[in-house]
């Protein structure tokens, strides 16, 4: 009962940190983007959707490294589909100069990934109708995370997404509006901080 107890009561302290807390190394960021989401209604109309899960980890109060998994869909029925992939290291910078924040509880960031990934388009109407790239997959843009709690941000991302490699086009490119959800998880080190605060 008394660990119980304990979990909770930091739990409820790191709920109320302020934002900067959570951009301390060793912490960890969990989430995903979502673009081009799109449902068809009626024939000849396109369904698509992008999905980019990711994990991070907090090298300093600025910089994260971690992994992405891209994947993308889109299709018109009895026209084309078209699917997207992409899995590498990602890196990402944070501003946190505060006269470059538009938001009290809001960070710029600029983003980059390399990685492997490819794009795979299907026409059925032409005779020619396997087109692909698959290769080096590269992407950078900047955004913007907005915490609506201490650890849980919105987050908007401009970003450049291209495919360098073989099959019927040599290079692919494309610019994508990302939006979506990270979740901001205490390492290691903030915890104890927070523990012998608490003389837990």
């Amino acid at each position: 009962m008394k660990k119980t107890l304990s979990l909770l009561a930091i739990l409820s302290l790191l709920f109320i940190q302020k934002t900067h807390a959570q951009l301390e190394r060793g912490n960890v960021i969990v989430g995903a983007d979502l673009a081009d989401f799109r449902i068809a209604l009626k024939s000849g109309q396109e369904t698509s959707l992008q999905l980019t899960p990711n994990a991070l980890w907090m090298m300093n109060s600025n910089l994260a490294v971690g992994v992405y998994l891209d994947l993308g869909y889109s299709a018109v029925k009895d026209s084309y589909t078209n699917f997207t992939y992409g899995i590498g290291p990602l890196a990402r910078y944070y501003v946190n100069d505060p006269k470059m924040n538009l938001l009290k509880h809001g960070r710029w960031f600029g983003q980059a990934n390399v990685g492997i990934g490819g794009l795979n388009y299907n026409d059925k109407s032409a005779a020619d109708n396997d087109r692909s790239t698959n290769g080096l997959d590269i992407g950078f843009g900047p955004g913007y995370a907005y915490f609506i709690t201490p650890n849980v941000s919105f987050e908007t991302l401009l970003r450049y997404n291209g495919t360098l490699g073989f099959g019927h086009e040599a290079y692919t490119n494309y610019l994508n509006l990302h939006f979506g959800f990270q979740i901001y998880l205490p390492g290691k080190a903030t915890l104890n901080k927070v523990k012998s605060q608490e003389g837990m």
